[in-house]
């Protein structure tokens, strides 16, 4: 049975042009597992107000980090399959959940070269309903419908994998290299409250107060809140960070239900008010560069920071095609195609 890989990233617009971004804002918030109400609600919040006002301004944003190339997220995708297929010997293929780097296509793509077995990879370190869950429900729903006779295996969440935690942590190294920095922030993106409990399988273990999340229990399999805060205790260990020298956060909230505490904005306020001149930022819930650590992090993070007063504010990159990365991903791929596992 030949075998091929689907990278999954989230995607992005065509281009930073408002017509453009609006198209891929209203596939984006109209997933129900992104906005997680109602049809009829969702699609008056999205339709009605949302993709009204938003879309003028998220274009602005995309423009401050659009490379000559196209979309940064869009280009490092295209270079990590790349580098991956030159060291892997089956088909890899480079999908994205929302815009017109589409599933359906990247299985296509695969179909069309033969391909009866397919790994999907969501590139998401963590699982959560609006990352993983909706690639692999989609990937799902397509099979179903259009490629009856092809076997989909997906990839689980590899946050706690040692040698995912090894290239992460080296990588963090070389970027603070010579970096006099007094505070490192691990910031991810948040999710609303909600989407913790609805994930918890236990139906009672997430209270998402200072205890679940560090108390063993099956609702960790698919936790974003623990497998956050667990990469940072293992890249914390790995690094031999002292305890006061870092912190968890989490970025770029919508609406005004409870999301996941505390605030990436409100916590790098908080370091420039209590007179941290020099701080880093890594942001491990992407493994590429893209709108939230380019412009939202590495451009809104540094003003906010230098208006409390901070000074040097390092950014670290994601991992992007970092050589080590790219290894890892190839060397879990040939693991399974070769042994039915990435470990």
């Amino acid at each position: 049975m030949k075998k091929g890989i689907l990278l999954v990233n989230l995607g992005s617009p065509d281009s930073p042009e408002p017509k453009d971004v609006k198209k891929y804002l209203g596939e984006f918030l109209m997933d129900e597992r992104v906005i997680d109400i109602p049809l009829v609600a969702r699609a008056a919040l999205v339709k009605g107000i949302i993709l009204k006002t938003r879309p003028k301004a998220s274009a602005a944003a995309y423009k401050k980090i659009w490379w000559d190339e196209g979309s940064p997220l869009i280009v490092i995708s295209e270079r990590v399959q790349k580098k991956v297929q030159h060291l892997v010997d089956v088909p890899v293929e480079l999908a994205m959940r929302y815009g017109s780097m589409t599933i359906k296509k990247g299985l296509q793509a695969l179909v069309d070269q033969g391909v009866e077995e397919v790994l999907l990879f969501p590139l998401y370190p963590q699982f959560a309903m609006a990352t993983t869950e909706t690639i692999t429900v989609l990937a799902e729903e397509l099979r179903e419908k259009y490629f009856p006779n092809l076997k989909i295996e997906s990839v689980p969440a590899f946050y706690n994998k040692p040698d995912y935690i090894e290239v992460l942590s080296e990588s963090i190294k070389q970027h603070l290299e010579g970096k006099n920095y007094e505070h490192l922030l691990f910031s991810y993106h948040g999710v609303p409250e909600r989407h913790i409990r609805k994930s918890d399988v236990t139906k009672s273990h997430c209270k998402i107060d200072g205890s679940c999340c560090k108390t063993p229990s099956k609702a960790h399999e698919f936790c974003y809140r623990h497998q956050c805060l667990e990469v940072t205790r293992l890249v914390a260990e790995k690094l031999q960070l002292e305890e006061d020298s870092y912190s968890t956060s989490f970025q770029s909230r919508l609406g005004f239900d409870p999301w996941l505490l505390p605030y990436t904005d409100r916590t790098i306020e908080r370091l420039g008010k209590s007179g941290i001149k020099n701080m880093a930022i890594v942001t491990p819930a992407f493994v590429s560069d893209c709108l939230e650590t380019l412009e939202e992090i590495a451009m809104e993070g540094q003003e906010i920071f230098h208006e409390m007063g901070g000074q040097d504010f390092t950014t670290i990159p994601c991992l992007n095609d970092d050589k080590a990365w790219v290894e890892l991903l190839a060397k879990w791929i040939n693991n399974w195609a070769t042994a039915k596992t990435i470990s």
